[in-house]
């Protein structure tokens, strides 16, 4: 309930955006912006096939490095929105395990990023409802809203106050997100446009017509990594693009403030430098990671080579926290087999068994799990 003075002081007149078509629109950007992006999408190249390079296309820990580093972007993405968690709260939340909210929320995130990929060979609406499905449909209380363009007027700043009067930027009416997100979608699927700008200005335009009632800076972070599967800049793995903007986010909010007023130069200019901190740092997570991975394939020397417990080894860079149960689904292996892989990696002191329990019992590759949080920690700590 609001004050009879609240309510007062937001009623009357209003400006919302209308947003101005960009389908055919080209931006003008100055010669150092181009050359920019032109060495950030062969920075992103480059980053892509070192992953590639460094597992090789059918190396079993290739996937689930890609998944890692796809949930590490899912984290960053929702760290923007003030949604934080841990590398441990998340993995336990894949396993069911886990009470956090903020993790389960992220976990909404990750599932909508594997949907941007699944999907971006289509670059359309029903696409973009699929994301926002995946990603709301797990956060509590907004259940009812996933896949949904908003009904309602939203705003951003002052977004407890009675109305929108006093707000910093009101987005458009309802009635005109679905025109304006075809719009975008049109755009996103030009082949005339240097592939970084198209993706900070879809990316711009998205979040200034705000077609939800929440996710939408998620959504459209997820939309920004269909456009670059799309467009061949990263057909591997996933890029820590959302590090990359985490770093310096009120250089990212000013930029979406400039694009508004009609400005693209500054987002784009935000998206290569992001793209430039995702391809060096992504690398070196990348690598430490990689050398994880040997130390482990090093202390499990002697062992058969026919042993389950290096079928589980490469699982362990995209889930580094695992119970029987999750290594039944994902190998297909016999209770028993895992039961036995899993002591020979906790006698080896590859795993640790988190919970002293004799049932319910839950493992974790501590190495694995430092190397996410000092990525994070990272991020958190670059000025």
């Amino acid at each position: 309930m609001y004050s009879r003075s609240e309510v007062e002081r937001q009623t009357g007149a209003y400006q919302s955006t209308v947003t101005t078509a960009i389908a055919t629109w080209s931006p003008r950007l100055d010669s150092e912006t181009i050359a920019n992006i032109e060495e950030a999408a062969l920075a992103l190249r480059e980053f892509d096939l070192h992953s590639l390079t460094l597992f090789g296309a059918s190396d079993p820990a290739l996937a689930p490095m890609s998944a890692i580093l796809l949930r590490t972007e899912s984290a960053s993405s929702s760290q923007i929105e003030h949604l934080t968690s841990s590398a441990k709260q998340l993995a336990l939340a894949e396993l069911d395990e886990g009470q956090k909210q903020n993790a389960l929320t992220v976990v909404g995130n990750v599932r909508a990023m594997e949907a941007a990929l699944r999907l971006s060979d289509k670059l359309d609406e029903a696409s973009v409802l699929a994301m926002h499905y995946e990603l709301l449909s797990r956060q509590e209380g907004l259940e009812h809203e996933a896949g949904r363009y908003r009904e309602e007027l939203v705003w951003i700043g002052n977004r407890d106050n009675a109305g929108p009067r006093t707000a910093s930027f009101i987005a458009p009416q309802h009635g005109l997100v679905p025109s304006a997100i075809s719009d975008v979608v049109a755009f996103a699927r030009r082949t005339d446009v240097p592939v970084l700008v198209q993706v900070a200005v879809a990316h711009a335009q998205f979040e200034t017509i705000h077609p939800f009632v929440d996710g939408n800076g998620r959504t459209g972070r997820a939309i920004a990594h269909a456009m670059l599967r799309n467009k061949g800049l990263a057909t591997h793995t996933t890029v820590p693009l959302s590090a990359g903007l985490l770093v310096d986010t009120e250089s990212y909010f000013e930029a979406l403030t400039h694009y508004r007023s009609g400005d693209a130069g500054p987002i784009v200019r935000r998206f290569a430098n992001a793209a430039r901190y995702a391809a060096v740092t992504g690398r070196e997570l990348v690598d430490n990671l990689a050398d994880q991975l040997q130390q482990s394939k090093d202390a499990l020397a002697g062992i058969r080579s026919d042993s389950a417990a290096w079928k589980v080894l490469p699982r362990l860079i995209g889930q580094p926290v695992v119970n029987t149960r999750y290594l039944v689904r994902a190998l297909g292996m016999s209770d028993m087999t895992v039961m036995r892989s899993l002591d020979v990696l906790a006698d080896r002191r590859i795993l640790t068994e988190r919970t002293g329990f004799s049932r319910n019992r839950v493992w974790e590759h501590r190495g694995i799990l430092n190397v996410l949080d000092a990525y994070a920690a990272r991020i958190r700590r670059t000025p």
